[in-house]
Formats: C-alpha cells, sequence, structure tokens
C-alpha cells in the first residue's frame, strides 16, 4: 500500500484522506497543531515545518509528498524534493505565497490582474495612492488568508494606519476593482499533461471569509468558462503543474480579471464531493498518484455554506433535501471554519428554492447578496 505525505493536517488534508483510503492510500501529516482534523485517518508528527527530523521521518514513510496549504516555507518543499516527488510543484508554492510576484506571474502570461503597486516605505505608499488613486486595497504580500492582512484605504489617514499595521514594509497596493461578481476556477493536471477544468464557481464573501459558493456559476458571458480554461491552462503549463489548482476571478463586464491563486485543493471547490462526478480531492490524489483523471461534471446544482464559529444542529439540517453535513472535528472559536454543509438539487429551481428556506445559515448580508443577485 502506497503511502502519500501531506504537509499540514487540517481540514483539506482529512478530505484528501477521506478521498484517497479508498483508493487503496495510507496517509502520514506534519503539523504544529495537536489533534489535526487529519490525525484521525493516518500518523501525525505534531512538529514545526521547519524540523529536520520530522521531515525525515516524513520522506522515509512516503512514496509522494503533498500540501494542504501555501504558506508552508518553499525551503521546506524544495529539500523534501530532493529525495521524493512532490506534487504541485515547488515554483508554484513560490509564485503563488508572494502577491506582487503572483499579480507579475499572471501578467507575464497575459491575464488581467487589477493594477498593483509595491509599497516598502511611505514615499512608495504616497506614489501607490498617486497611481492608482483611492479607494484601494493594501495587503501584505505574504502569508494573509481569510482577509486577515488587508485593508480598504478610502482615505490617505486610511493609508497610514493601515500602512503601520501591516509593519510599513512587505506591502502591496492594489487598485479597487468595482466588480460584478466573485468567481472561481478550478482545474487538474496529471503528470501526463492531462487537464481537466472544474466549471466556473460562483463565491459569495463576508468578513474575508468565504461563506457560500454555488456550482456551476450561471454564465451570462457565453464565452466566460472558456476564458477561465484558457488563462488557467496557460498558469498550468508554464509551471509544469501537477494536482489541483484553484484560481479566483473578479468578473467585470463579462471579463475576467485574476485575483489570486492556490496551488491545493480550495474551498470553493468542496462541492465537488457530492455535487461532481469526480471531487477536487480524489482528483488531486490522481494526479498526484498518475492515476488517470475523473470526471470534474457537475451532477445538477450545488451551494456549499462554510460553517463558521459554531456548528448548526445536525439534526435540523440533515432533514434539508439534497444536504450533506461535513464536521471537521475543530474546536469552536469566532471565525473559525468548523465545517461546511452541501446541498444539491437536481434543478436550479429546486436549489433556489432550498437556499430561500433555509436563509438563516447564512450571515445576513450574504444572504441578503445572494438574493439581490438572484433578482437580477
Amino acid at each position: 500500500m502506497k503511502t502519500i505525505g501531506v504537509l499540514g493536517a487540517g481540514q483539506l488534508a482529512r478530505m484528501l484522506a477521506l478521498a484517497g483510503i479508498p483508493l487503496g492510500f495510507k496517509f502520514i501529516y506534519v503539523d504544529p497543531s495537536h489533534s489535526s482534523p487529519a490525525s484521525w485517518l493516518g500518523e501525525q508528527i505534531v512538529a514545526p515545518f521547519e524540523d529536520a527530523t520530522a521531515l525525515q521521518k516524513l520522506a522515509d514513510s512516503s512514496n509522494l509528498i503533498t500540501y494542504e496549504f501555501e504558506n508552508i516555507p518553499v525551503s521546506v518543499v524544495r529539500k523534501l524534493a530532493q529525495t521524493r516527488s512532490v506534487f504541485p510543484p515547488p515554483i508554484a508554492l513560490e509564485s503563488s505565497q508572494d502577491r506582487l510576484l503572483e499579480k507579475q506571474f499572471f501578467n507575464q502570461h497575459g491575464i488581467d490582474t487589477a493594477p498593483f503597486y509595491s509599497v516598502d516605505d511611505q514615499p512608495s505608499l504616497e506614489q501607490a495612492i498617486a497611481v492608482l488613486k483611492l479607494p484601494l486595497i493594501l495587503k501584505t504580500r505574504r502569508f494573509g488568508y481569510d482577509g486577515k492582512g488587508q485593508f480598504l484605504v478610502k482615505s490617505l489617514e486610511d493609508a497610514i494606519t493601515a500602512f503601520n499595521q501591516l509593519g510599513q514594509k512587505g506591502i502591496i497596493a492594489e487598485g479597487f476593482v468595482k466588480f460584478d461578481r466573485e468567481l472561481s476556477c478550478i482545474a487538474v493536471r496529471g503528470i501526463d499533461g492531462a487537464t481537466f477544468f472544474y466549471p466556473l464557481v460562483e463565491n459569495f464573501h463576508h468578513e474575508g471569509i468565504l461563506r457560500l459558493s454555488l456550482a456551476p456559476a450561471q454564465v451570462h458571458a457565453t464565452d466566460l468558462n472558456l476564458q477561465a480554461s484558457a488563462q488557467v491552462g496557460r498558469i498550468l503549463q508554464a509551471l509544469d503543474y501537477v494536482g489541483i489548482l484553484a484560481v479566483e476571478f473578479f468578473e467585470k463586464e463579462g471579463k475576467l480579471i485574476a485575483n489570486e491563486m492556490a496551488p491545493r485543493v480550495h474551498n470553493s471547490g468542496h462541492w465537488t464531493i457530492e455535487g461532481a462526478e469526480t471531487s477536487q480531492f480524489e482528483n488531486h490524489i490522481r494526479a498526484v498518484a498518475g492515476l488517470p483523471l475523473g470526471d470534474p461534471k457537475p451532477r445538477g446544482f450545488s451551494a456549499m455554506i462554510n460553517l463558521i464559529g459554531s456548528m448548526p444542529d445536525a439534526t435540523k439540517v440533515l432533514q434539508i433535501p439534497g444536504a450533506h453535513l461535513h464536521d471537521y472535528g475543530k474546536e469552536p472559536r469566532a471565525g473559525r471554519k468548523l465545517g461546511h454543509l452541501t446541498i444539491r438539487a437536481d434543478s436550479l429551481e429546486e436549489l433556489n428554492r432550498t437556499l430561500r428556506e433555509n436563509l438563516d445559515l447564512l450571515p445576513l448580508e450574504t444572504a441578503n447578496q445572494w438574493q439581490n443577485r438572484l433578482n437580477r
């Protein structure tokens, strides 16, 4: 039985294991947190990612290695790649960890982004404001996620406050995009170069955290999925990528503007577990293990709701038609992703009706945003 080593043992690693165990794989993880969600489904080495002894044990115990999030030091992945196959390749991790390098990479491959400017001191902050105009977004170049490390700036006073809170260096300023909606494209590429694309997904965020994903996204510009697959395809080719890649886009007037990419299975793809012929998790395992890829075709229509801060009553939510509950086994904490609920339906009308009847599962702002979208 082959063993897959995973850097990280959170809920994404857990769902990778749930997809990989039926295919005959065992799992071992390195993660500094005790009792992580994936530890129920394999051995967890509790240690920092840079711990040489832990990395050696992971390499010795694994036939191949992957990772579940992008804030792992690239040096760690490169070291492991000297003795084991590591997918996605280290260059993909490096490209996604720095928002400035990521946007430069997109532009180099003909992919539109918001205008941006590097900020490392107050003169460059003032120059960014002069070039990009207000409002704009200030973000850390590294280690931000779920809305952390970023500020909407509407005045010079806001800019200086955000600049100080972000550490006064290693910052990127981005022009504010008044977009129509947020979308994501999830793709998988195998070792042999075979590539499949899941349909575009529409995403709704609140307080910087994904709250609701609808799949497949309803597209009005007929070539929108083709735009996404062409752009993501160029990224996959340039990186000689293997595994699942997610790219988040803004849609504005029928055109796509790339926001960021994640070289891993992605929150906006959780619907695929019940809502696609082959889940993103199974396809990631298939890809990194050199197996034939599975069909990404959707099974009807799906809504994925992130469960943040507290879990709902399972008895209640499992009465919802087409509902599938995923509890990650985490201790409740404000702002923490504890699980998700996927609702699947055979028709869009049925899915919308079920969502209307269960809007209490969403933050009020997200519920209103979804209803406004529905009424357009």
